[in-house]
């Protein structure tokens, strides 16, 4: 039986949904920093780092890619997303509460991380907005790499230091919503729960073979994670 010593979150369509503010903020700093309404219309969101994002945004319009040129798009970003958030902060995933809840009560509770897209003020403002950033206490981020793949072993490296031990990767498991978020975590060893909750169902992402896939996280006790 494997163990379970941590359990890493994906945000947007695992744990909670905005309503797209993320995607509203990119547009609008697009149009408020480079004067591009409409500029993102090309691009794909779910599952991406928000730095690839950036680096995307500015290499299809030509425009510089210096870290100066990317901070100040990620400044804007993150001031126009408080903004969307402070009006319509959306809502939490279903069963999000209780399935933290239930890991907590286990017998040997797995440390409750992040592995993420987002850059970490973004992910920050997100579970703010419902009461989520304080459960997690750790993680990978976007501003880590723009790899997802390296954001998983940022995370993971993080993990093993929280800890204070060695941790194999197969005692972790990444909880996510898309193809990238089950991508990223066999690219660290690490087991996945796939949750439609976001854009992709069940069936598509049982295409990609995690170790399990629910429609939410209420259909699965976290107890049965210790399984390989």
């Amino acid at each position: 039986m494997a163990a379970m010593e941590a359990l890493l979150f994906d945000i947007d369509g695992t744990l909670i949904r905005t309503g797209g503010a993320g995607i509203r903020a990119f547009a609008m700093a697009a149009e408020q920093v480079h004067g591009l309404p409409g500029g993102t219309a090309h691009m794909v969101f779910h599952g991406r780092t928000d730095t690839s994002l950036v680096r995307e945004f500015l290499r299809h319009h030509g425009l510089p890619e210096t870290p100066g040129d990317m901070e100040r798009f990620l400044d804007a970003y993150l001031a126009l997303l408080g903004q969307l958030l402070a009006e319509h902060a959306g809502e939490a995933c279903p069963s999000v509460w209780s399935f933290i809840e239930a890991c907590r009560a286990l017998e040997r509770p797995p440390l409750l991380g992040l592995l993420t897209g987002n850059v970490r003020r973004g992910a920050e403002l997100k579970l703010r907005a419902h009461g989520l950033w304080d459960v997690f206490e750790t993680g990978g981020y976007g501003d880590d790499h723009e790899d997802r793949d390296r954001v998983a072993a940022a995370a993971l490296e993080r993990v093993i230091e929280r800890l204070g031990h060695p941790v194999r990767p197969h005692d972790v498991v990444v909880v996510g919503d898309t193809p990238k978020d089950i991508q990223c975590a066999r690219a660290i060893g690490a087991r996945v729960l796939a949750v439609a909750t976001g854009a992709f169902g069940v069936e598509e992402l049982r295409t990609f073979q995690p170790d399990w896939v629910v429609d939410d996280l209420g259909r699965i006790p976290p107890g049965i994670l210790r399984n390989p």
